[in-house]
């Protein structure tokens, strides 16, 4: 599982990194012709926890098949900041040993401008005639790819269909049926509110679906002087200050609320599809049979999900760049995209796969997750993300928490993602 995380740590460290110099544009380091281009050997793969337990038997089996070209797996914490943290230390000190990295979609402009990403192009082409186009895009930089999709992403509504048979189609409906989550002594709402990426998510997804955007069209501009935005924020903040979405949800992040819903203390909560197969399969979720997925809801009708997932990406620094051509290959194989969705229920990249009815008989939500990824709004492009999701996550943050009001929070958030690529 890798959550959403999303994603990136706050601080003057990581502003420091995404501003700072590197080799700069596409070429830096990732020349096809460089004598690594070719070799063949040993590699790393780095992801983060593998809560599913399911990269570690492809790996086996990856092994099984290429004894000469094994793959150590090296575990990362299930915290995105921190995976982020640990790829920008072993790309700055030019490591060999990080050999193919999975790199969270928002991470790729950034790793890219800065060369630590091999150019999926030439010799390094990857087929992508049968992937969503929405998950090519989120691999491409300036019109190179980058970074091969390996598992998509979009949020989901998980709720009680035990209690709540026909799962509500707005925001006001959710909030209206709260009033079954007080009469069952439980908490109505929750999604990711803590002081992270995955806040940058939830309140991005709030602002779009109320019809605001925190970016223009050119992905740099921010455009969070509008009513819909203040509309779209507030919508968090009433919930949280009613309580309907509840005071200890300001310190969840994903498996917080995963771990409070499978307990049967939450009505509804917005989360990643990964959830789906650990709520239907933990020995400590009692609500195994009781919940449904639906679409995230808006104000008349689904709401805008962000656009979530992970990418392989071959380091530009790898010493065996041709085996690790070939483990991406591998990752986002049909075989192994099933795996992906059948033992994880990871979002797969392979269009085909959503439509497969053996599939959708054991997974019934495929269908809904599709609409989701296919109608999602992409987090803003940009080199200088680290800097934008800080903006983002602390003055949402501090909005809910209601120590800015709506209009200060937006205002600030407007002024630091302005000033982050100035």
């Amino acid at each position: 599982m890798r959550v959403a995380g999303a994603s990136l740590a706050a601080g003057m460290l990581l502003l420091a990194a995404a501003c700072s110099g590197g080799s700069g544009g596409s070429s830096g380091g990732g020349n096809a012709s460089d004598q690594s281009a070719g070799a063949r050997g040993p590699i790393t793969y780095v992801q983060g926890k593998d809560n599913n337990n399911v990269i570690r038997p492809l790996i086996d089996q990856w092994n099984a098949a290429h004894p000469n070209e094994k793959v150590t797996f090296k575990e990362q914490s299930d915290q995105a900041d921190q995976q982020h943290d640990d790829l920008v230390q072993h790309f700055q000190a030019k490591d060999p040993n990080y050999d193919v990295v999975d790199v969270d979609v928002v991470w790729t402009a950034e790793f890219a401008a800065k060369g630590w990403l091999q150019p999926l192009k030439d010799k390094f082409a990857i087929d992508t005639s049968k992937l969503l186009p929405a998950t090519v895009k989120t691999g491409t930089y300036n019109g190179t790819l980058y970074a091969a999709p390996q598992a998509s992403d979009g949020g989901l509504l998980y709720y009680r269909k035990d209690l709540v048979p026909n799962p509500p189609k707005t925001w006001d409906e959710m909030m209206s049926a709260c009033s079954i989550a007080k009469s069952h002594g439980m908490d109505c709402y929750a999604g990711q509110f803590a002081k992270y990426e995955g806040l940058t998510v939830n309140a991005s997804e709030a602002i779009n679906t109320a019809g605001g955007q925190v970016v223009k069209s050119d992905g740099k501009t921010p455009d969070l002087d509008t009513d819909a935005a203040r509309k779209g924020l507030g919508l968090l903040v009433d919930a949280y200050k009613n309580g309907n979405i509840p005071q200890q949800a300001i310190t969840y992040q994903e498996e917080q609320g995963r771990q409070s819903f499978e307990a049967g203390k939450l009505l509804f909560l917005r989360n990643w599809p990964y959830m789906y197969s650990l709520a239907s399969t933990d020995g400590s979720s009692v609500v195994k049979d009781k919940f449904g997925v639906a679409p995230l809801p808006g104000l008349t009708g689904p709401g805008a999900s962000t656009l979530g997932g992970h990418n392989a990406a071959i380091s530009a620094y790898s010493a065996h760049k041709a085996t690790a051509l070939d483990f991406v290959k591998f990752l986002e194989s049909e075989e192994t995209q099933r795996t992906f969705v059948e033992k994880a229920s990871l979002a797969p990249v392979i269009a085909s796969l959503y439509d497969d009815q053996a599939l959708v008989s054991k997974l019934p939500y495929l269908p809904t997750l599709k609409t989701s990824i296919e109608n999602a709004v992409p987090r803003p492009v940009t080199p200088f993300y680290p800097a934008v999701t800080k903006a983002i996550e602390e003055n949402s943050y501090a909005a809910i928490k209601g120590d800015k009001s709506v209009d200060q929070a937006l205002k600030d958030m407007q002024a630091a993602i302005q000033s982050a690529g100035s």
